[in-house]
């Protein structure tokens, strides 16, 4: 099979998809002619994409290993930009597809978090952190494919967007500290995200290992800081490990108290500047407050209902 020399196929439509597939459109490197890049939906785009991107529709949520080999293959590197909420197992056979493809030589799996090694097994989220540590296990075990997972921390989104993540809440004008206020916590928004895989992918070449990306490390009791000084009048709540832990034992099947979980014991959730991949290329990626002052009236207005 004849392919460019590079043919990315992006799955996800979503935030992070949309984020990835504008930076490494607008990456220098990039060219229409040496690039193609098709992205896999499992409906199509609500946006219009441009000329030179190329869609292909499937569920691979549902799709089998072979029929996953067989989309894959068409392609020389698979980037998996969706996958929050894919049933148990649908992340490891994305992987063993991207290993079985023959012509797939680069693939990035839907890692873009915290740091599952030092979290481990067994986790308040071990459902689904177990498996992206399986994932893990096998991209190390094999030297078919090369591979890169981006730890990038918490998305900018999630932390101030998804009041049931409980740390910030605009409708009840409440932040808390999820373990303490001097926990720490790394964010990244999801622009910066797509701008450092673009940067990989495109241009600096890395070995087949975790790559950490942030906007900034900061403690809760720093965003709450910021908010206040951003003029708003917050009540501020510190949530104890112990009482989090006390509704995971009543509410065991409640996701946002495991994610809760996992950040509020403040283990591999969080690492320095100088780990960064960005901050060592020099990078400037946007840290709360600049990502606050672009988004905070749409975050008041959506907390309002004017949707």
């Amino acid at each position: 099979m004849s392919l460019p020399t590079n043919s990315i196929l992006l799955l996800g439509k979503g935030e992070l998809g949309t984020a990835l597939l504008t930076s490494l459109t607008l990456h220098p490197f990039y060219s229409p002619t040496t690039t193609k890049i098709t992205l896999l939906t499992r409906s199509p785009p609500s946006y219009s994409l441009p000329a030179n991107i190329s869609t292909h529709q499937a569920d691979i949520t549902t799709a089998t290993l072979s029929s996953l080999i067989s989309i894959f293959n068409s392609h020389t590197t698979i980037i998996q930009a969706s996958g929050f909420a894919f049933p148990p197992g649908t992340h490891l056979n994305i992987a063993k597809a991207a290993i079985s493809a023959p012509n797939v030589k680069y693939f990035i799996p839907w890692q873009f978090g915290v740091d599952y090694d030092i979290i481990g097994k067994g986790s308040a989220h071990k459902v689904l952190f177990d498996e992206f540590l399986e994932v893990r296990e096998l991209l190390r075990s094999q030297e078919i494919i090369k591979w890169n997972i981006f730890s990038s921390g918490l998305f900018m989104s999630f932390l101030f967007g998804v009041k049931e993540f409980g740390v910030v809440d605009f409708e009840q004008r409440v932040v808390r500290g999820l373990g303490g206020w001097g926990n720490k916590v790394t964010v990244t928004d999801v622009e910066g995200i797509g701008r450092m895989v673009a940067e990989v992918v495109l241009s600096e070449k890395v070995e087949s290992r975790v790559v950490y990306i942030g906007g900034e490390t900061v403690t809760y009791d720093e965003v709450a800081d910021v908010l206040a000084e951003m003029g708003m009048d917050m009540r501020r709540e510190e949530i104890l490990l112990d009482e989090i832990r006390e509704r995971l034992r009543e509410n065991p099947g409640d996701k946002m108290v495991r994610y809760q979980t996992v950040f509020a014991e403040g283990v591999g959730v969080w690492w320095e500047k100088e780990k960064m991949l960005n901050w060592r290329l020099g990078i400037k990626l946007r840290g709360v407050r600049e990502w606050l002052s672009e988004n905070l009236d749409g975050l008041l207005q959506d907390s309002s209902g004017g949707y």
